[in-house]
């Protein structure tokens, strides 16, 4: 060993941010059971890596004590206090025992180890670094794909983005550039993995941070999000600055910050929706565009209603393939069923016949 050893700790530290000290501790451990293993020795051994020169050295480490049972381990009192008269009974005293050629063999170990150590400290990086970005958006670049991901580069890591965390009807080709959503970072036993998204709800609420400052800062709130990746999504907002308007300031001058988003994410429609305490008017409010007559609550179950619009309005509020209502039931959390007039008419018609007749009876 030698200082060119020093050197390659020196610039491993310096270029891939591994300390010199966790490999130079696994280099110990690694040096000292080649040692018994080389030379068939089963004593108490330390090895010491000089950090300046590059020099090994291999000690035993043997116990003082009154008589001696294992020479291996153990030092007599009397041996010991003519080393030095200091030493005491139980004190350890290190004896150098480096063999002549264990130069090469610690050269052999020493490659081995840091490479291992080196793999192991740049995937403790790495996830050191991107679980910092959990639930943040990153931007990297699209290097290859197969039938379970795409796998984008985000310099330094490969994530990757499963099927269901793309946008229905976006293309990821090589070397796109693309905004993504970091769901998770697992430290597994073949290192970190980097899993990202396009479809979360996260991805949203983290784009109108970056589009609306009043958002970022936290003078309108995102209450709520209800996302159907690649076709539409209902924001809800609220402010507790009664001179904001929550729904124009994150819509924007014209419409310019959430155009920006609906950008980004390829013609996704944005409803923004204003959050309010009263249940029926928010149902109401998440219903937009369509109008909305009334909300009569289940009396028997609390998260469950009736919402009652104009009949020319029904289509429209129960959406294409029923995705409005789907949403702003997502995005309320109660249970929505919707009626025209003309259907809610009918209905209390026979609740009111049914009592009648139980009456009667």
């Amino acid at each position: 060993m030698s200082k060119e050893m020093v050197t390659a700790l020196d610039a491993l530290e310096q270029e891939k941010g591994i300390k010199k000290e966790i490999v130079i501790d696994a280099l110990e451990a690694a040096l000292v059971s080649a040692y018994k293993r080389n030379y068939g020795q089963a004593q108490n051994v330390e090895v010491d890596f000089d950090e300046k020169k590059g020099d090994i050295h291999v000690y035993a480490v043997k116990k003082v004590v009154d008589q001696v049972e294992d020479d291996q381990l153990e030092v007599s009192l009397d041996e010991a206090l003519t080393i030095n008269k200091a030493y005491e009974l139980d004190d350890e005293i290190k004896f150098e025992v480096t063999p002549k050629n264990f130069g090469r063999i610690s050269a052999q170990t020493a490659k081995q180890v840091i490479m291992q150590r080196v793999r192991e400290a740049e995937r403790g990086v790495v996830y050191e670094k991107y679980s910092q970005y959990e639930d943040e958006i990153v931007t990297g670049e699209v290097s290859r794909r197969d039938n379970r991901y795409v796998y984008v580069d985000l310099g330094g890591v490969e994530a990757v983005m499963a099927k269901q965390d793309q946008i229905p009807g976006e293309q990821y080709e090589p070397h796109d550039h693309i905004k993504v959503y970091v769901t998770k970072v697992d430290d597994s036993g073949k290192g970190p993995q980097v899993y990202v998204s396009r479809s979360a709800s996260g991805l949203l609420k983290r784009l109108f941070e970056q589009e609306v400052p009043e958002i970022y800062d936290g003078t309108v709130e995102i209450v709520s999000i209800a996302r159907e990746a690649g076709d539409r999504a209902k924001v809800a907002v609220k402010s507790a600055n009664p001179d904001i308007d929550p729904v124009g300031t994150s819509v924007g001058p014209r419409g310019q910050r959430v155009q920006t988003i609906v950008n980004e994410l390829h013609g996704e429609n944005m409803d923004i929706v204003e959050w309010v305490e009263d249940p029926a008017a928010y149902i109401a409010n998440a219903l937009n565009p369509a109008e909305v007559e009334d909300v009569l609550f289940d009396e028997e179950d609390e998260r469950s209603c009736m919402v009652v619009v104009p009949d020319y309005q029904l289509s429209l509020a129960i959406g294409k393939r029923g995705q409005n209502a789907r949403l702003a039931a997502k995005l309320t959390g109660y249970k929505i069923d919707i009626k025209s007039e003309t259907d809610a008419s009918e209905f209390f018609e026979e609740d009111e016949n049914v009592d009648e007749a139980e009456t009667e009876e």
